[in-house]
């Protein structure tokens, strides 16, 4: 999983223990205007010697970066970096201290966004109704390539799960995690609302082709192949992103 929804993982040796972690990239604000206590960051470490640190910084500023110790809870160290607007970013390093030793989890800075709380109703439909028309648009290929029937059915079910899922519920997962229903052209860059709009166009495309011409095999095949290598774009590159120096939310970055 790369996309910025799941967290960095890795594992690093201190003395005895290995020590494995899985550092935030994403956080939902609850209660941002509410509750300051921003993102919870934890390493499991059992060894009561190990002592940890974390830096960081707001991206795309000129900001020092701010050090912060963590906190020991149990098996576990603990830091909370704080709340940061909707689209807001920080970079951030955890490093582990043993004796006179430091390990530094990872090579280069990680980066976390902050978003809203979206409601628990709509990623659930959103992601199911992408994952339908993935599977619709796979099957509406192979069904052309052995000129099947159900060519055309497919591709009408592939058109309208990609409509509700990725061009209702998409931006209405936009605009309750970062404030706009729509980020991508003619508004903006961000890749995952450009990607669906292609991917539906070109089975718009195939779906009226087919209504005139229910034999035809390229259309069905190409927006198949165009929509698996689009989604293969990882989510969310070139998403919305909070400028601290505009204080609003921009895209493309």
């Amino acid at each position: 999983m790369t996309g910025p929804t799941y967290p960095q993982r890795g594992s690093v040796e201190i003395g005895s223990e290995k020590i494995s972690y899985a550092l935030l990239r994403t956080w939902m604000n609850e209660e941002y205007l509410q509750d300051q206590k921003g993102a919870r960051i934890s390493v499991k470490v059992e060894d009561l010697s190990v002592k940890g640190k974390c830096e960081y910084k707001r991206l795309g500023t000129a900001d020092d970066w701010t050090v912060l110790d963590m906190q020991r809870e149990a098996d576990e160290l603990i830091v909370m970096l704080p709340a940061q607007p909707a689209a807001g970013k920080l970079l951030y390093m955890i490093s582990l201290e043993k004796g006179d030793k430091s390990y530094s989890l990872t090579e280069v800075p990680v980066v976390i966004r902050f978003k809203s709380f979206i409601p628990g109703w709509i990623p659930p439909p959103h992601v199911f109704l992408i994952f339908i028309a993935l599977l619709f648009s796979t099957m509406t290929a192979v069904e052309a390539l052995r000129r099947g029937k159900r060519v055309t059915p497919y591709a009408l079910l592939t058109l309208g799960s990609m409509l509700i899922g990725g061009l209702i519920m998409g931006p209405m997962m936009q605009k309750y995690a970062f404030g706009a229903y729509w980020a991508g052209w003619p508004f903006g860059h961000d890749m995952t609302d450009n990607k669906t709009l292609v991917a539906f166009i070109f089975w718009v495309i195939a779906y009226f082709v087919l209504r005139k011409n229910p034999g035809n095999r390229f259309w069905p095949v190409f927006a198949a192949f165009v929509t698996l290598a689009i989604f293969v774009i990882p989510h969310s590159v070139l998403g919305s992103e909070f400028d601290y120096s505009a204080g609003e939310v921009v895209t493309g970055r």
